[in-house]
């Protein structure tokens, strides 16, 4: 059998000209629904200490309490855990990149408890419905101040579920303007008294924001089923951005979806509890599926938030973190340079007219020998803290291979730390994959923020038939 890089590229090209390319299939490990665990999942605090459950609401993302992996430990679907944000918690869970919890008693920073803010890097208030101590506002502000992050969930004016004289409006500005921190408008804007009955709030454009823009898709609107929205205040502080507007409302006013600094933490605003709601909970409450209404993109933008605001710290709402800068981290993206910037097994990166480049002259050409063996392609990264980072690449597979059922041969794309340690596979591909021409390929390496990585592709082949795992304009996207 071939056994050389050079007779390996030979009969590459002449299987490639008697056609001997068999259709793609599906990946061994999803590339793009379900992105590689983190080593440190983020961890985030969903409150329900603050009457989230009274009358029809039912604000919890399951009723396993404090933790909802005791209702289902490997939920698939949403009605696996039981509340109107299990949606919202499942789609998290299922990434493997968060640790998810319930706060049900008083919220407290720099305690003992397992409970404890400190403990997490983002909390999660969906319509309070009752007041804050005064020890929880302090809690809940240095914990934001030492970069922690905080989503604030509102509804419309008059919301008071549980009749007690306060709804969530009166409440969260309570929290702003009324706190041992900072009461000077800390966030850069207020929650408006207003009570919107519908409409649907516009996304600004901006391919750059994160929470907009981020790994679990686009987002171009949301929904307002009687719900209110915020004055922004950018004089009192300069990092506050209106994301989503209600119609006819741009720049300080009508913002329906907000975001914002403070300290070395991130905020979150949502003008209505009804976009978080999927639909089902506890028997007995009158729900709107908000989640999944086909006029908004309600799902992408809770979760790109959470991931938005997970960045803010390193380590338990106490690292910290600065914006990111937007940039390209992978050097020699094309191969043009050769190995330089790569680690590769000899021979990988080539110019051999065996295959073809997608740009240029150089891609790197993984397996394609039809000989037992094992082949590697790697660059490290430091991907700054609080960015949003993609991993893109356009892959070509081709073989020799003519079972529809087996995967002979394999190219796994993994994430590895400064030791060595696999993080995480992002995807397996196989003989099975082969299809004409690049395709793209991205996966998210937000849950990787704040650490150096190694980037790695491993081909393997088995003893027969040959597999070219075909790689070129590679890219490691930060924002």
């Amino acid at each position: 059998m071939l056994g050389s890089q050079r007779s390996r590229r030979n009969v590459t090209a002449f299987l490639a000209g008697l056609g001997l390319l068999v259709t793609g299939a599906a990946l061994q490990v999803s590339t793009s629904a379900t992105p590689a665990a983190a080593a440190t999942p983020h961890r985030i605090l969903f409150d329900d200490g603050h009457a989230e459950e009274a009358g029809n609401a039912d604000w919890i993302i399951s009723t396993g309490k404090p933790d909802p992996l005791s209702q289902d430990s490997s939920p698939s679907s949403e009605t696996d855990w039981t509340g109107a944000l299990s949606s919202w918690g499942v789609a998290l869970q299922k990434t493997g990149d968060y640790s998810l919890k319930t706060a049900t008693s008083a919220l407290a920073y720099g305690g003992s408890s397992a409970n404890d803010l400190s403990n997490f890097d983002t909390l999660v208030l969906p319509e309070p419905n009752t007041l804050f101590t005064a020890a929880e506002k302090t809690a809940i502000m240095t914990f934001v101040k030492n970069g922690g992050g905080l989503f604030m969930i509102s509804d419309h004016t008059g919301a008071d579920r549980n009749n007690d004289g306060e709804d969530a409006v009166e409440i969260l500005n309570d929290l702003m303007t009324d706190n041992s921190v900072d009461s000077t408008d800390p966030f850069g804007f207020s929650i408006d008294s207003l009570s919107i009955s519908s409409g649907y709030p516009a996304a600004i454009s901006d391919s750059t924001d994160p929470v907009l823009h981020g790994s679990f898709g686009a987002v171009t609107k949301s929904l307002i089923a009687s719900g209110t929205t915020a004055t922004l205040k950018p004089a009192d502080n300069s990092s506050v951005k209106g994301l989503l507007y209600r119609s006819g409302y741009s720049g300080n006013t009508g913002a329906f979806f907000a975001t914002s600094a403070f300290g070395s933490g991130r905020v979150a605003f949502w003008g209505d509890s009804s976009p978080i709601d999927d639909g089902t909970g506890q028997s007995g409450n009158t729900l709107y599926d908000g989640w999944n209404d086909t006029g908004a993109t309600n799902a992408a933008l809770a979760l790109n938030a959470t991931e938005w605001l997970s960045g803010a710290s390193g380590s338990g709402g106490g690292g910290g973190g600065a914006d990111c800068t937007d940039a390209q981290l992978l050097g020699n993206t094309g191969f043009e340079s050769g190995a330089t910037a790569w680690s590769a097994t000899s021979g990988v990166i080539t110019n051999s007219t065996g295959e073809s480049a997608r740009t240029g002259s150089y891609y790197a050409w993984l397996g394609g020998n039809g000989t037992a063996g094992t082949e590697t392609l790697s660059q490290s990264a430091a991907i700054p803290s609080g960015c949003s980072a993609t991993l893109s690449l356009y892959l070509h597979i081709d073989t020799a291979e003519t079972t529809a059922s087996t995967a002979y041969d394999t190219l796994q794309v993994q994430v590895l730390n400064s030791s060595g340690t696999v993080l995480g596979t992002l995807a397996t591909y196989s003989n099975l994959n082969a299809a004409s021409g690049y395709a793209q390929r991205s996966f998210s390496l937000s849950a990787y923020a704040g650490q150096t990585v190694t980037l790695r592709f491993t081909g393997t082949e088995g003893s027969k038939l040959q597999t070219s795992f075909v790689i070129d304009d590679t890219a490691l996207s930060v924002t």
